[in-house]
């Protein structure tokens, strides 16, 4: 859900955008150069081109002090509202998925490759290509670092873009539209007095990524309550449905949004966005196959409106944690040994609509990035408990959508 002035989802992008070539520095223009004391990261933010209009400018580029946890700004690259940021496997492209409506004659969102100076963390523009459809909320690259996926979310499809030699990105090789029913207009189940009611109007692909063995590629719809699974050829790029073709929402109305896998790679985690709810999957590396096993709520006790968002499984799977908007807390699971989860507790992010939370490359921090209050804010991993302590780190950033760590 993009934060706006109501409960209800996206509206259709309204306002145009030109990509700009790499901008002036942020602030001070200062020097970094990669450490063991520090990782380069960088957040992507919601500009004018957006709608409703963020307050952003692009892609920050920061550099996180491993000792305090401090994000300390580096430079600022000019870029239409980049709603994901994804890295390639090598850590040497950089791929912006723009939610925007009018790149080319076909007034579509667009998707930006950037060279990744991996000395500096500097930006150099390589490309810039349609993602061939309206308003990409998410992205990803294949393991492999040969193809990258989009999710469109606008219009409900996904589309597979070709890596050339130099990272840049060649027009679509497959493009597939979400199909099926609508799902229900109100979760089944969730909170009491949850009115997280919104685009269950048709599809809305809103995720989508390989799962980790690259053999099969994942799609989250909410508008149509389903997880579609592909079956996906490495040689061509195409997406064939697998059997079955997809994972029916863990209630009605669910809204799936965002998924994990654990590092075993044989339990699959879901996240519903509408219904507050978190679901646990066998999964079977070689068919595809799941078996739910577990929902869980991820506000035990709350009543009210909530929208999830982000799900993140911490290095060596004894810990999970998810967003929680509107109530503007990180829910914190402890992971069995079986992959069910148990709820240990929760921190408040310090922030307003924490639309994307995430681990630096060291498993010592998490970064909150609240939309609504144009800051990210920075907590402290106790890797024993799984617990988070807030840093007092805030850093004050426009509109932010996503935070990636250039490992």
């Amino acid at each position: 859900m993009r934060a706006g002035t109501t409960l209800t989802r996206r509206n259709v992008i309204a306002a145009a955008a030109a990509l700009g070539a790499a901008g002036p520095a942020w602030g001070a223009p200062r020097q970094a150069t990669a450490s063991s004391r520090s990782a380069f990261a960088y957040i992507g933010s919601y500009t004018d081109a957006s709608t409703p209009a963020g307050h952003g400018q692009g892609i920050s580029l920061l550099r996180l002090n491993a000792g305090s946890g401090e994000l300390i700004p580096v430079k600022m690259f000019a870029n239409p509202s980049p709603s994901w940021i994804s890295i390639a496997p090598h850590g040497r492209v950089l791929y912006a998925f723009n939610a925007i409506d009018s790149f080319g004659s076909d007034k579509t969102g667009s998707v930006t490759a950037f060279a990744i100076d991996r000395s500096t963390g500097e930006l150099t523009l390589l490309n810039v290509v349609s993602s061939c459809g309206r308003d990409p909320a998410h992205g990803s690259v294949h393991p492999s670092g040969k193809f990258v996926f989009v999710a469109n979310y606008g219009s409900g499809n996904v589309a597979v873009l070709p890596v050339q030699a130099n990272g840049a990105l060649g027009e679509a090789v497959d493009v597939q539209q979400n199909q099926g029913p609508h799902g229900a207009e109100r979760p089944a189940e969730g909170s009491p007095g949850n009115f997280s009611i919104s685009d269950h109007d048709g599809p809305h692909a809103h995720m989508i990524e390989a799962d980790p063995t690259g053999r099969f590629v994942i799609v989250n719809d909410l508008g149509l309550d389903r997880t579609f699974v592909w079956a996906f050829n490495v040689a061509t790029g195409k997406l064939v449905p697998a059997d079955p073709p997809f994972i029916p929402a863990a209630s009605a109305g669910a809204g799936p949004r965002h998924f994990a896998f654990h590092p075993n790679g044989r339990v699959f985690y879901n996240l519903y966005e509408e219904a507050s709810q978190l679901a646990v999957y066998d999964w079977n590396p070689q068919t595809a196959a799941t078996t739910l096993k577990q929902k869980v709520t991820t506000l035990p006790g709350y009543a009210g409106t909530n929208f999830t968002s982000e799900i993140v499984v911490a290095p060596g799977g004894r810990f999970l944690y998810v967003g929680n908007r509107l109530h503007n807390t990180i829910g914190i699971f402890a992971i069995a040994a079986d992959g069910r989860v148990r709820w240990i507790g929760e921190e408040w992010t310090r922030g307003d609509y924490p639309r994307n939370i995430a681990l630096d490359p060291s498993g010592s921090f998490l970064v909150a990035c609240n939309h609504r209050s144009d800051q990210a804010t920075v907590f402290r991993v106790d890797r024993a408990t799984g617990r988070l302590g807030f840093t007092g780190q805030y850093l004050p950033v426009g509109s932010p959508s996503m935070i990636t760590f250039l490992g």
